[in-house]
């Protein structure tokens, strides 16, 4: 069931109890989670932090808070499932669950008693309605019993009823067939995989409806940040940014006497346009050699687009400054850098600008939404030795509450994986890796291939997809690669032999929705594949010796 008043219907129910946060291992999750511990704090009510990484991990999270809890708020999980079938509480068992995933699962949807949907009404859900998708059996029940009273009856009355049944028979099966038919309207709601609103979009609404919103709650909006940066929305970002630019400014010019005091841990938000990464922590030559953006529209891959950029920084800034780190740069230079580059661009990139924040605490320490959506995916997905998805969790968690010394580490994370990522996007398309499937684009890292162990998990995988993707565009002469989607696989674990596979829509795609779950699924049933469906995105795990014949089903699937 839907919440309307997610003040009354959803906190003021749950600040009296005991609850149990079962959150995701996402960036946008955390911050939601960040900003709801805030106000659990504020407010004294007990809560326990259990972080789930899939599906395996929420039903085991459940049966062993299920006698300690009644009360559970699930952060970006558990939306698109049959929660009740999947988990089988008890009646008294109450799901609050805030999940970007989409589409909603229509029997949560229409749970009047257990399951409470903190999802904002005004996106575009499209849920069926009741009648359309659930069929009351009572009446066929009653259909059956009347049957079996009229053998009973004498064998004249019997007659004079047969013709008034056989009507109402036919009536019948004409309504269940339209039914049926009517069904298909399921099919075409689940088909598709997109997201929705951010989580912790909804917990800072959540906050300023309390009065309790804070600028520390307001940086959360990296969450939806990471929602950009990992392609999960597009359109979408545009129309969420504006309404917290609003948020923004509505603190700014509330706490100007604050910040005019000078304290030096005061902390400021600020808004920010460009789509460099990491340019405040490396030089602006290594932020353009990493970022996406430039180093598709130079093509840095090809001694030409190395060419190009050394034009582009000779007509910029004095070479010395562009490979000098942020800090050192001239003042003057930094002051203005925003303008300098916008201004140089112009002659090779279209638009270099997207809305986005910044913030400051005190004097020193500058960060762009953008650097902290990668410094804490790079924790939360660390290939450190020693260190298992609970621990990189509670870093990931720590590093987004102020602790400068856990977010500088996670940006020297961030970094080797940027730099990694754009070595593998110059590999792929220089050794020709990136092959026509026909419906689609593959792309398969072996064994052995530098840096292979960081894309074993999804979210870093997902980003290389992105990235090469762009590149790949960028660079053939194929007018058609921009219609194709492309799935790329990687080595998971080797000692089990498994792979992780994930896909991306084509890049002339528009729409958010993406159908790779599905037939993913469809792809696994009909060649009986050895798949593990445990992330809560689309990505699978599926076995090496069946990659074959998994990637020839999806090509059937989808020609």
């Amino acid at each position: 069931m839907f919440i309307t008043d997610i003040r009354k219907e959803f906190y003021e129910v749950v600040a009296n109890q005991r609850v149990a946060l079962l959150v995701a291992a996402d960036i946008d999750a955390l911050c939601a989670c960040k900003i709801l511990q805030a106000l659990f704090h504020c407010d004294q009510v007990q809560y326990t932090l259990v972080p789930v990484s899939g599906w395996q991990d929420l039903g085991t999270a459940f049966l062993e808070h299920k006698e300690q809890f009644s009360y559970f708020v699930l952060i970006n999980c558990g939306a698109n499932v049959d929660l009740l079938e999947m988990l089988q509480p008890d009646d008294n068992t109450l799901f609050f669950i805030c999940d970007t995933h989409r589409p909603v699962d229509v029997v949560n949807v229409y749970n009047d008693s257990q399951v409470k949907l903190l999802i904002k009404q005004d996106d575009d859900l499209g849920v069926p309605s009741y009648d359309d998708i659930f069929r009351d059996e009572e009446e066929e029940e009653d259909d059956s019993g009347n049957e079996s009273d009229e053998g009973s009856e004498p064998s004249g009355k019997r007659r004079r009823f047969d013709e008034g049944a056989m009507e109402r028979r036919i009536e019948r099966q004409r309504e269940k067939r339209e039914w049926e038919a009517r069904r298909e309207i399921l099919f075409d709601y689940e088909q598709y995989e997109y997201h929705g609103t951010s989580a912790s979009m909804m917990f800072f609404e959540l906050a300023w409806v309390l009065s309790k919103d804070t600028k520390d709650m307001l940086w959360s909006i990296i969450g939806l940040t990471d929602q950009w940066i990992h392609d999960k929305i597009t359109m979408k970002y545009i129309t969420d940014v504006a309404t917290l630019q609003r948020h923004v400014s509505r603190h700014n010019h509330k706490n100007e006497d604050e910040e005019n005091s000078l304290s030096i841990d005061c902390m400021r938000i600020s808004f920010e346009y460009l789509r460099l990464t990491l340019y405040q922590h490396w030089s602006l030559y290594e932020s353009i050699c990493n970022s996406c953006y430039t180093t598709c529209n130079f093509k840095l891959w090809t001694l030409n687009g190395q060419k190009k950029l050394q034009e582009f920084l000779a007509d910029m800034l004095p070479l010395k400054q562009v490979r000098q780190k942020f800090n050192s740069m001239d003042l003057s230079i930094k002051e203005n850098l925003r303008d300098i580059i916008e201004e140089s661009s112009n002659k090779y990139m279209k638009d270099i600008r997207i809305q986005t924040f910044g913030v400051h605490f005190g004097f020193k320490n500058r960060f762009l939404a953008s650097d902290m959506v990668h410094a804490t995916a790079a924790l939360l997905e660390s290939t450190e030795k020693d260190e298992n998805d609970s621990d990189n969790f509670i870093k990931a968690l720590d590093s987004l509450s102020s602790n400068l010394e856990r977010l500088h580490s996670g940006i020297d994370l961030a970094k080797k994986k940027l730099m990694a990522i754009q070595q593998t996007v110059a590999s792929c398309i220089c050794t020709n890796l990136i092959l026509s499937q026909g419906p689609f684009l593959y792309c398969y890292l072996m064994e052995g291939t530098p840096d292979v162990k960081l894309f074993s998990k999804p979210l870093a995988l997902t980003l290389l997809c992105k990235y090469l993707l762009k590149a790949f565009v960028q660079s053939t002469r194929n007018k058609r690669c921009r219609l194709l989607p492309l799935i790329m696989a990687a080595p998971k674990d080797i000692e089990k032999g498994t792979v992780i596979v994930v896909g991306i829509p084509p890049e002339s795609e528009t729409s958010d929705k993406k159908f790779f779950g599905r037939a993913f699924e469809k792809a696994a049933e009909s060649t009986s594949s050895r798949t593990l469906h445990d992330h809560f995105d689309t990505s699978i795990e599926l076995k090496m010796e069946d990659r074959s014949k998994f990637l020839d089903a999806l090509i059937t699937l989808l020609s």
